[in-house]
């Protein structure tokens, strides 16, 4: 199989690549070359924003492409129009936030949508989303396959949500936990989704999956005590009421990643109906082996985990940390 990433070098798109070199494909990576690909790609240059920056995708010939693409629709419109008639499928990697907030328990890939257009410059997020999404249908039609994720963890993670919760409970001393403890998460390891997705393509399978475990896949209780076990740190987690936390001004999701307190944003983001791809194949490992790959990733590095351009930095202040901790004693 031959695999043309538009991206490739960094989170989802490495876990991609990598899947895919695994399989013995041949793999070809377009980006802008700010990031050193992993040997064994073959690597074209240009920016999807400048004029003629899709130049050197103007040859060639590929069974799937995949597109993380979050900006500007039109980006994807005009690289799968290129494309066209020269790529068996194209797999646009969307996100659940395609539907209008709050999504209410349950929700399956048929439940309402935001507005969108292939046509979009820079729109928010859910539109941009929505917007690559008809603008890869439009094209490729039924060999078009999106795959709406949610929150993504794991490995080269460059949002810093589980980089966060680790590099702080490595420090040890009292944790803020934030409960209730058996609250179920709902995410996809950035690995398992790339399995997933080049099966899938692999199948020439079409249309919307939500991409992201079963509801209670871990708890925010198992999430936390795995990183304790990890960095094998002195951590104690104090285990908190989501009330204190919110009366104390703590900003979930935010300052408190991954967690969102009992609601309706608790349900957009940990109660989707994945059946439809459970039924397709997606299978999920562990969080204990997400939690310690992560660990041991961020060891790796020689600095801090990179952040991916423009995105504001999570977690909770140590000084705010404390005082939520004295409220809840």
């Amino acid at each position: 199989m031959r695999l043309l990433m538009l991206g490739g070098t960094e989170f989802v798109g490495r876990a991609v690549v990598d899947d895919a070199l695994g399989r013995g494909w041949q793999v070809t990576v377009f980006n802008r070359g700010r990031h050193t690909e992993p040997p064994g790609v073959a690597a074209l240059r240009g920016d999807r924003t400048a004029p003629d920056g899709l130049a050197e995708l103007g040859q060639g010939e590929w069974d799937v492409v995949v597109d993380t693409w979050s900006g500007a629709p039109a980006a994807v419109r005009d690289a799968a129009r290129l494309l066209a008639g020269r790529a068996g499928h194209y797999v646009y990697v969307s996100s659940r936030s395609v539907h209008p907030i709050p999504v209410a328990a349950g929700t399956a890939e048929d439940g309402p949508l935001v507005e969108g257009s292939p046509d979009d410059g820079d729109v928010e997020y859910a539109r941009a989303k929505r917007g690559g999404e008809l603008a890869a249908e439009a094209v490729f039609g039924d060999r078009a396959l999106l795959a709406r994720a949610g929150l993504i963890l794991g490995p080269r993670e460059n949002v810093g949500r589980l980089p966060w919760w680790l590099n702080r409970i490595a420090r040890g001393g009292p944790v803020l936990a934030p409960g209730p403890r058996d609250l179920g998460l709902q995410y996809v390891d950035a690995r398992d989704l790339a399995a997933w997705v080049l099966d899938a393509a692999e199948r020439g399978l079409g249309g919307a999956y939500n991409v992201v475990s079963a509801p209670g896949h871990s708890t925010i209780g198992e999430l936390l005590e795995a990183c304790v076990r990890a960095t094998g740190s002195d951590a104690e987690l104090r285990w908190t009421a989501p009330e204190t936390i919110l009366s104390a001004g703590v900003r979930p999701w935010m300052e408190l990643p991954v967690w969102l307190p009992p609601g309706e944003l608790y349900d957009t983001m940990h109660q989707g109906d994945v059946s439809r791809a459970l039924a397709a194949g997606l299978r999920c490992r562990p969080v204990t082996e997400t939690v310690a790959d992560t660990w041991a990733w961020l060891r790796s590095l020689d600095g801090p985990a990179p952040l991916r351009g423009g995105l504001p930095p999570v977690g909770l202040d140590p000084e705010r940390e404390r005082v939520v901790l004295g409220r809840g004693a």
